[in-house]
């Protein structure tokens, strides 16, 4: 029998894996400009780690982690976001300390894990780009970390893309909120969705994340936490608002927002696209302040903040848009072989060009010399060099410049002394950059 991926994953096959690159290489590079550094943490981490992170009664730890007990007994899970893990890190690492850079601020790239439905843009192995930056309280960094999220989707060309942001206050705002919500919710209890009637008691900010189209319309003159803030909270959000402005930068809020997420609080932010493709406004990238959640993963007071970028949901809005990513340069040289007797020099040629640092293919298939004309074209080689018998017995090769189709005739050994140098001779270029 011919076997299936498992539902909800993908295969990014090498004709797809150069777009991916290119929106990874843009936020290495971006990231690097503002003094980010990459981290790599497990796939897989303890069940507790992001149970305490993210919350028991979210639909990630609820619904959707993929957990399991390893030969050991040990319950762990693959990582369902990349916050809580980078968090364990620096608390197991003490990355907290006098001799780290204050903020600590790190990047990752990778897949993340959720047993939900598949649909567009939403699998079940899906990947996202983020960041986190750890010990600043200032609202400065909450709106330098937003503004590099934007800037990014700008770098790969999105424009139907907006910012929306929202803030959870402190922990006395919440509480106060979760008492008015209680209120405003108690006597709609009964036509409230199942999940919603579960999170009632434990979490009812949960239930303003509903999905479910009735408790959509329950909450839609639910109460504005914005109405709940304390007068610390009230001012951190006008500082980041004012700071925004400053900035001439367009936002929306939206006092229904509070993220999947337990941990957030103060500052939160949703970018939304407006693809087509995705048949609704979608938000392809999101993140928020999460101050103690350090603190809960036994580290000490250390702030937090952050986003997320979902890799596919980019890829689907760029394509929407009509945007077309930079394609993978091509190989330097194809290496044409006439004849079953040039097939040692041929190697000869392609190994000696590799090992001075260009990149080389030749047909190892025995086609005709117009299929391999045909290759050479479909790599977007910008040399090719035609061996046969002739130039065999004679000791040399005709390369041809594909960008002006001029062609000469090369000694092998000036190609096997210096290569660089025929390079720069045929394609005009200086100082031996490729």
């Amino acid at each position: 029998m011919a076997y299936q991926r498992p539902r909800g994953t993908a295969d990014i096959l090498p004709s797809e894996v150069g777009q991916w690159q290119y929106l990874e290489e843009t936020a290495r590079l971006l990231f690097s400009d503002y003094q980010f550094k990459e981290i790599r943490t497990p796939l897989f981490e303890h069940y507790e780690v992001i149970a305490r992170s993210v919350g028991d009664t979210t639909d990630i730890v609820s619904k959707e982690m993929y957990d399991f007990y390893d030969k050991g007994d040990r319950h762990v899970t693959l990582r369902p976001e990349g916050t809580a893990p980078i968090v364990r890190a620096f608390v197991e690492n003490k990355l907290y300390g006098p001799e780290h850079a204050k903020p600590y601020k790190v990047f990752y790239i990778g897949p993340m894990f959720r047993y939900e439905r598949p649909k567009s843009g939403r699998l079940r192995q899906f990947h996202q780009i983020g960041v986190e930056a750890l010990g600043s309280d200032n609202p400065a960094t909450d709106v330098e970390i937003m503004m590099m999220a934007m800037d990014y989707y700008r770098q790969i060309g999105l424009t139907s893309i907006r910012l929306v942001i929202n803030s959870l206050g402190d922990r006395e705002s919440r509480q106060n909120y979760r008492t008015g919500l209680l209120d405003y919710l108690r006597p709609h209890y009964d036509a409230l969705s199942e999940d919603s009637k579960n999170r009632f008691e434990h979490n009812p900010l949960r239930i303003l994340d509903s999905k479910d189209e009735g408790d959509k319309k329950i909450v839609e003159n639910a109460p504005s936490i914005l109405d709940y803030l304390t007068d610390e909270a009230r001012e951190y959000f006008e500082t980041v608002k004012e700071m925004l402005d400053y900035l001439d930068v367009s936002y929306e809020i939206d006092h229904r927002m509070v993220r999947g997420l337990d941990y957030y609080n103060h500052t939160i932010f949703e970018i939304m696209s407006d693809a087509k493709v995705f048949g609704e406004t979608t938000t392809i990238g999101a993140g928020g302040r999460y101050n103690g959640l350090v603190e809960e993963l036994g580290g000490p007071d250390v702030s937090g903040f952050g986003f997320g970028l979902g890799v596919e949901r980019t890829l689907l809005a760029v394509a929407s848009e009509g945007h077309e990513l930079p394609e993978p340069k091509g190989v330097n040289v194809y290496v044409v072989g006439i004849g079953s007797e040039t097939n040692l020099e041929a190697l000869k040629l392609v190994q000696t060009i590799r090992e001075f640092g260009f990149s080389a293919d030749r047909d190892v298939m025995g086609r005709s010399p117009k299929a391999q004309f045909k290759a050479a074209n479909r790599s977007n080689a910008e040399i090719v060099l035609t061996i046969g018998e002739t130039e065999l017995a004679q000791k040399e090769v005709k390369l041809k410049v594909m960008a002006t189709r001029e062609e000469i005739t090369v000694p092998l050994a000036e190609i096997y002394q210096d290569f660089s140098h025929v390079y720069r001779q045929a394609v005009g270029m200086n100082g031996g950059e490729k």
